[in-house]
């Protein structure tokens, strides 16, 4: 089992190290005298999505501005002097999680290109499946890429198709894509959007003083006082103008299939994904998890934050307290624990600690959103020993996690993943719980409001539990799943 520190109340580890991460968040608006203040707001909001870097490019009278830097938003679009950089009325942003491939400064979006038929920044949500093998054939007929994101994939294929209108441009270059993406973008007179075919990715459409915007989440319009629309359609392109809002098919109508991650895990509680409360599907997780397994206990304790929801809606059905028996220190930011291996050993300790007041003598139920590899949960149930709990039962609000995903999810490779590896009860030693329990799939359904999985289409995208991938995995004949696996963390 690995060792721990024998400090009974705090934490000397990094309870996010061990967690699923997002791979990126979007914005963007058009035509307001505010662009990029607005789109530096709306990626503060969808900071949860990414943490690794930020980027915004704007238009003003015939020239493209940049600034992509590395960090946190607000550590680099705060101060009035970058904004007053990034001219103009219409402007698009960006905030990345990249592990693969290196948080470098030629990475960071949106990216953009000189095109025949003008510039074209584009910022993109999701991983892209066959990336790959377009990079390969365009390298071979002599393109010159920038970047190790697939990304630049689109710039390149816009660039090279032969239609003449720019828009037209773009959806040629959609319609040779696979993955999974919600994608913005800026030329000199349009701001466009795209979801892709089956919607696994979010993207939705508000308005703000009588100007458009698209974003990844709602709560990105909420933090600027923006008024929700609608959400993009899977398949479907949204081409802004002075002329208002157009709305093109590029793909086939098919069912639409969200990815079951962002309910779970990766948007924020008080978003909107596709006409469900974030915050309110997870509460029913919750009560889902309490009815499929119940534990003799005293309290619940979430694990903090994300397993906060959940763990509510468990302890209401269960009729147990709802105690908040770790805390967590937010203003221990991630810059701060970054320079040195000894700054970060002591950052990590400030980030979390039991709270010995309410688990002392008690017994728990720990209340986690997912289990990866495992390592930070062998923690979490040593340190709720250490600050005294008689017993402790964890609890996951989702099915076990025995797939990795190619969407753009930073999931390790399947021999990684606990699930994959162990059968249940090989689990609960392995973490050292006194019980353990997964929702089921049929659970998680319910907790959608569905009454079942449709196994021949399912309602949602959930490979990570079932194996059934929903989009070609085209890149495997070259990469393989490992590599494959990586490279979808990079965007």
């Amino acid at each position: 089992m690995p060792s721990v520190s024998a400090s009974a109340d705090v934490l000397d580890w990094d309870i996010d190290g061990d967690t699923l991460r997002e791979e990126c968040g979007v914005f963007g608006i058009y035509g307001h005298d505010d662009a990029s203040a607005i789109t530096a707001l709306g990626l503060h909001a969808l900071q949860h999505r990414g943490q690794e870097a930020a980027g915004i490019v704007s238009y003003d009278e015939g020239v493209f501005h940049s600034e992509r830097r590395q960090g946190l938003v607000g550590d680099n679009f705060s101060d009035r002097g970058t904004i007053e950089r990034l001219a103009g009325r219409s402007a698009i942003g960006h905030v990345r999680y990249s592990t693969t491939g290196g948080t470098i400064l030629r990475n960071v979006q949106p990216l953009f290109a000189e095109l025949a038929s003008g510039g074209l920044a584009v910022a993109h949500n999701g991983n892209l499946t066959n990336a790959l093998s377009i990079r390969r054939d365009l390298v071979r007929e002599g393109a010159i890429t920038q970047s190790t994101s697939d990304t630049e994939v689109i710039l390149h294929l816009a660039a090279r198709s032969r239609k003449p209108r720019i828009v037209e441009r773009f959806i040629d270059a959609l319609q040779r894509i696979e993955g999974a993406y919600a994608i913005v973008a800026l030329t000199n007179k349009k701001l466009i959007g795209a979801r892709d075919p089956l919607g696994i990715r979010p993207l939705v459409l508000g308005e703000l003083d009588g100007r458009y915007i698209l974003t990844s989440e709602t709560c990105a319009l909420d933090i600027i006082g923006a008024r929700f629309i609608r959400d993009v359609e899977n398949g479907e392109v949204i081409v802004i103008s002075e002329e208002g809002v157009e709305s093109i098919r590029f793909a086939e109508p098919q069912p639409m299939r969200p990815c079951i991650f962002e309910y779970i895990y990766f948007a924020r509680p008080d978003s909107v994904v596709n006409g469900k409360s974030v915050y309110g599907v997870r509460k029913a997780i919750g009560r889902e998890l309490a009815r499929e397994a119940a534990a003799e206990a005293d309290i619940v304790v979430p694990v903090p934050d994300s397993g906060v929801p959940a763990a509510l809606g468990f302890a209401q059905e269960a009729g147990l307290p709802f105690e908040m028996g770790i805390i967590r220190n937010h203003y221990v930011g991630r810059t701060f624990i970054q320079p040195t291996q000894t700054v970060r050993e002591l950052g990590v300790r400030m980030k979390h600690s039991a709270n010995r007041a309410a688990i002392e003598g008690k017994r728990i139920v720990l209340v986690d959103d997912s289990l990866v590899r495992g390592t930070t949960s062998v923690k979490i149930v040593r340190m709720m020993r250490d600050a005294g709990a008689r017993e402790v039962h964890f609890r996951i609000a989702s099915p076990p996690i025995t797939y990795p995903d190619f969407y753009g999810i930073d999931t390790p490779e399947r021999e990684k993943l606990l699930a994959a590896t162990h059968d249940l009860e090989g689990m609960r030693k392995y973490i050292g719980a006194d019980s353990l329990a997964f929702l089921s799939i049929p659970g998680l359904y319910r907790a959608m409001g569905e009454e079942a999985r449709d196994e021949a289409c399912p309602q949602y995208t959930d490979h990570c539990f079932t194996g059934q991938y929903p989009t070609p995995l085209s890149d495997l004949a070259i990469a393989g799943p490992r590599r494959l696996a990586m490279l979808a963390e990079a965007d």
